[in-house]
């Protein structure tokens, strides 16, 4: 289907790509809280311990964080270094896909289903925005994949790393993870009629391995809450951590509560399924359709050359996170490795049984995605954020001439599919991490203040902001958490600096605060875009600022 040659150029230019969005600042919230999260246990020599500013965490396991501070550890605290372990996991994830790919199918699949998983846009974006779904989904399909090969060849080994992973992965998120990886491996058994797999000596010593694997995580829960019943940890007290992570945890997800309600739409994650599955949507909604339609079809009979793991388990899972009261899209990136593996055989068969009519519809759908992708490129590079250098303008127009040239070429009909697929990913995610990130983190004033912090050589011990409103970039790049102070404590404090927003520094001059030094910048939530911020022309009226004041 396609030759080793351009498969591995393809793979060696979808790690690139993950390599230039390594360089990029941080964005506010979840990636610089959770970077300021580990860079405070490696500050504070604490790792049992997990802070949200001033507040104890009780939300999300300490995996994500251990990784990242163990980066920090080896590389030193910063923005490339907090990413190094979700890329390494989304790398484990695209492996983990070739090798259930070819447990399930066969090679060509496998090698398919980790090209479709790398370049799916929300994997892409899980790789600069890094957040705990990055770690999670590397680990959760390296066991779905290890204990799947564990049903069908019953060796330890194989049940060992699966358990191994699961324990990471329970680690990583909780409850969430023993459900995406047990609920695809139950379809499996189930269809397969290997139920007997579980009855044996070697589940118990996958059971013993999974829970030396998690006592870490539980000990820092026990340390850090059980060992302390007085604290009021979101206005309750006696909160335990291991009750907290065995039960309560995945509950306050589904009903809301403790994390809040921000979406009771239970379509949600079927149309942000249209987005974050990209270039590859069209395949992949025919790809479920058809296998949905042949085990209906077969009526759930079992035939040795068709497998229920993948579309069992991204029904399932999709059903279950539908009914959450908070959702967000990259929730769903749990499930990109197992349609990545659905949509790769779907090609795969196609490549033997379809008619050249139908493949030619395809690739025209492929072909107005990759349309769809230029245009957005261009607007953003020429419209949105002008693309001023010369070397970079070079670079774009070398990749647009690469894309017409095998736009144009004239080969099989799905080595053009997967090829200008693969071609659109790049374009998109490499235009977003050298140009469009970076011209878009300018109107992030934590970064950018903290920029201006280093160069005016300001004292980082000495700024205070007046509130709890998170400050998570201009912590992580002043590499000090900024401290808390009121209007109150503010009469008597003197040589200070003080971080503010307009509001703030109009109710500093009516109370007839005065300094001598301000330092502005433009703020604006850059992880929830509008039409007014993107268009040039209406882009002031949505901006807000932050301020840097010396009060002496």
């Amino acid at each position: 289907m396609i030759s080793g040659l351009r498969y591995w150029f393809l793979i060696g230019f979808i790690v690139l790509v993950y390599i230039t969005g390594m360089f990029v600042k941080l964005f506010e919230n979840d990636s610089a809280q959770f970077a300021v999260m580990a860079m405070r246990m490696v500050q504070e020599n604490d790792f049992l311990s997990l802070f949200k500013g001033p507040e104890e965490y009780l939300d999300k396991p300490h995996m994500h964080y251990w990784l990242a501070a163990l980066s920090y550890k080896i590389f030193g605290i910063s923005h490339w270094a907090y990413r190094i372990p979700g890329i390494l996991a989304t790398l484990l994830g695209a492996f983990s896909c070739f090798g259930l790919g070819r447990l399930l199918y066969n090679k060509e699949v496998g090698k398919l289903a980790a090209l479709l998983f790398m370049t799916t846009q929300t994997i892409m974006l899980a790789a600069i925005d890094v957040r705990t779904d990055a770690v999670l989904t590397g680990f959760t399909i390296f066991a779905i994949w290890q204990l799947t090969c564990y049903i069908e060849t019953k060796a330890l080994r194989h049940i060992i790393f699966g358990a191994i992973g699961a324990g990471l992965a329970f680690s990583t998120k909780g409850q969430i993870a023993l459900l995406v990886i047990g609920i695809p491996l139950l379809c499996h058994a189930g269809y397969t009629r290997k139920w007997q797999r579980f009855i044996s000596w070697k589940v118990l010593i996958a059971l013993l391995v999974f829970a030396v694997v998690i006592v870490p995580m539980l000990y820092a829960y026990y340390h850090q809450f059980d060992l302390h019943p007085e604290k009021i940890i979101r206005g309750k007290d006696n909160r335990s951590g291991i009750f907290f992570i065995f039960w309560e945890q995945s509950f306050e997800r589904l009903s809301g509560e403790g994390v809040g309600k921000n979406s009771s739409d239970y379509f949600f994650f079927f149309h942000t399924f249209l987005w974050v599955f990209l270039p590859w949507t069209v395949i992949g909604i025919l790809a479920y359709w058809q296998k949905l339609k042949t085990i209906i079809r077969l009526k759930f009979a079992f035939k040795s050359d068709y497998e229920f793991l993948t579309l069992g388990g991204i029904t399932i899972i999709f059903m279950v996170i539908s009914f959450a009261q908070f959702k967000l899209p990259h929730y769903l990136n749990i499930i990109m490795p197992l349609f990545a593996v659905l949509t790769a055989a779907y090609i795969y068969v196609l490549q033997q049984t379809a008619s050249q009519k139908f493949l030619k519809i395809i690739l025209g759908f492929q072909y107005f995605i990759l349309g769809l992708v230029c245009i957005v490129t261009l607007l953003i590079c020429f419209t949105v954020f002008e693309l001023m250098n010369g070397y970079a303008i070079a670079l774009l127009l070398s990749a647009l001439a690469v894309i017409i040239y095998f736009s144009i070429k004239r080969e099989a009909y799905l080595l053009r599919i997967v090829t200008l697929s693969v071609f659109a990913s790049l374009l998109l995610n490499g235009m977003l991490n050298l140009h469009f990130y970076p011209s878009l983190l300018a109107y992030q004033a934590g970064s950018s203040m903290a920029e201006t912090i280093a160069l005016q050589e300001v004292p980082v011990d000495r700024i205070y902001k007046l509130d709890k409103d998170h400050s998570w970039a201009l912590d992580f790049y002043n590499q000090k958490p900024v401290k808390i102070t009121s209007l109150e404590n503010l009469k008597k404090q003197r040589d200070i600096w003080l971080y503010v927003d307009d509001a703030q520094l109009r109710e500093l001059q009516e109370l007839g605060y005065d300094w001598d030094r301000q330092y502005s910048h433009h703020q604006f939530r850059i992880t929830r875009l509008q039409v007014k911020f993107l268009d040039p022309a209406t882009r002031k009226r949505v901006l807000r600022k932050r301020h840097l004041l010396h009060l002496y």
